[in-house]
């Protein structure tokens, strides 16, 4: 990324400071300026995810599904990926039905209780995730090989810690 869109994207400390200023506050400006840098590096990493993706005919949601019934024994329920990733049971039906439509996963009565239905990995599905495996890991290794191997630690650290604080964003007052 080029330093000018670097100034765009991120808030410089000063801008937060002179924002905390104006509107009298006592918050203090690096840690908004923590969760405003997270915020924009999530955009921009969502963005650069859906073109990575685009490269193996998939979107994120779509990756995750697959993902998400290979690591579960290829199939699972629909509320059960829904749940799994963090979005609507409709969203998980727009996401199989173009799944189903490329043949990467199918629907099937689930055992034992025929009016239930199971998403099920294919063949087909899995080869896919198989064929991407090395570049999709390797990309991702190199976006994180900025890190040595004790940053890499101790950033996993700190995210984890600020992910649990995410839900301030959303408590009433």
């Amino acid at each position: 990324m080029a330093s000018n869109e670097s100034s765009e994207v991120f808030p410089t400390l000063e801008q937060v400071e002179r924002q905390v200023e104006r509107y009298g506050l006592k918050a203090d400006p690096r840690a908004v300026l923590v969760a405003e840098r997270l915020a924009a590096a999530g955009v921009l990493l969502g963005q650069a995810a859906e073109v990575h993706f685009a490269r193996f005919g998939l979107s994120t949601g779509r990756y995750r599904l697959l993902a998400d019934l290979e690591d579960h024994g290829g199939e699972k329920s629909p509320s059960q990926l829904a749940t799994s990733l963090g979005v609507s049971r409709a969203t998980v039906t727009g996401l199989v039905d173009g799944l189903e439509r490329d043949g990467f996963v199918c629907r099937r009565a689930a055992a034992g209780d025929r009016r239930s239905l199971v998403i099920v990995l294919t063949a087909r599905g899995a080869e896919l995730l198989r064929d991407m495996a090395p570049q999709h890991f390797g990309r991702l290794e190199a976006m994180a090989g900025v890190l040595d191997p004790e940053e890499r630690v101790v950033f996993l650290d700190l995210l984890s810690r600020v992910v649990r604080g995410i839900p301030a964003l959303t408590a009433d007052s």
